[in-house]
């Protein structure tokens, strides 16, 4: 629980005891994950592990079954200032076969903070140029976004978010079926983005190109959280559990459901 008014301050996202379900079946559970201001964090784990069902949880896409979630200070019932959060989907064309230029893809972002139908003012372009600067496609912002790879697509999809001058960026697996020349291009953008100040939770099977960039591990397991601390490498990640093999290390144990937990406290621990 926050207390000191300078932590909430810090605190960009919280979530308390958190958990999900998805007709009737339990996706998450006790959930706790506190996200400071400027943290880059990856959200790492197999598929199936619930790192994109808790990103859903996060931006309020998915409405949690029990605990809080708190965005900027506010209860996420009671949040309304969308404009501060970005978020990039999982692996999708960036316009769903429509033909349009990749300059109005990364228009349509700033839609959270304008008027629908109002004409783009001077700072409204501003923006999406700067945006398309920092994906380095500003030299294809006139062709068609069906004639980019899928790659270059994802980094108009992370332009649009960014043309919204967000706090916050969600990006869900960005880097899936991406080619690595779009990984480091990706990449790149994002260390601007880091550069910047922003605060990013980036979801991730592997980071490749983004291992750098990363402050802060998170790893879902079962539908919790089996490791939250310092970066981990993409083979630890997916090894055979987080314990005595990291002892530098904060594991947080895994309890299976069927498993009497009679006095048991979840904890971290300090090794």
């Amino acid at each position: 629980m926050l207390t000191d008014p300078t932590d909430r301050d810090r605190t960009v996202l919280e979530i308390e005891d958190g958990s999900v379900a998805i007709s009737g079946r339990p996706i998450l559970r006790h959930i706790d994950v506190r996200i400071e201001r400027g943290e880059f964090v990856a959200l790492m784990g197999a598929n199936g592990s619930g790192k994109s069902t808790l990103v859903r949880a996060m931006t309020g896409l998915l409405r949690i079954g029990g605990g809080s979630v708190t965005l900027f200070g506010a209860q996420l019932s009671d949040f309304h200032d969308w404009h501060r959060i970005g978020f990039v989907p999982q692996r999708a064309t960036a316009a769903s076969g429509i033909p349009v230029s990749v300059w109005e893809v990364v228009a349509s972002g700033r839609l959270t903070r304008r008027r629908l139908l109002r004409p783009l003012l001077r700072k409204d372009r501003q923006a999406i140029k700067d945006a398309l600067d920092v994906v380095g496609l500003r030299d294809r912002s006139h062709d068609g976004i069906n004639t980019l790879s899928g790659g270059q697509q994802q980094r108009v999809l992370i332009a649009r978010a960014l043309a919204g001058e967000p706090e916050l960026f969600f990006l869900d697996e960005p880097t899936a079926g991406v080619d690595l020349p779009n990984q480091q291009a990706l990449a790149l953008a994002l260390e601007t983005l880091k550069s910047r100040g922003a605060t990013v939770v980036l979801v991730a099977h592997e980071l490749g190109p983004m291992t750098p960039l990363v402050d802060r591990a998170i790893v879902m397991r079962d539908g919790r959280i089996a490791y939250d601390g310092p970066p981990l490498a993409d083979h630890e990640v997916h090894g055979p559990l987080f314990g005595a093999g990291h002892s530098h290390h904060h594991v947080v144990p895994v309890v299976d459901d069927h498993t009497p937990q009679l006095g048991l406290n979840r904890h971290r621990e300090h090794h």
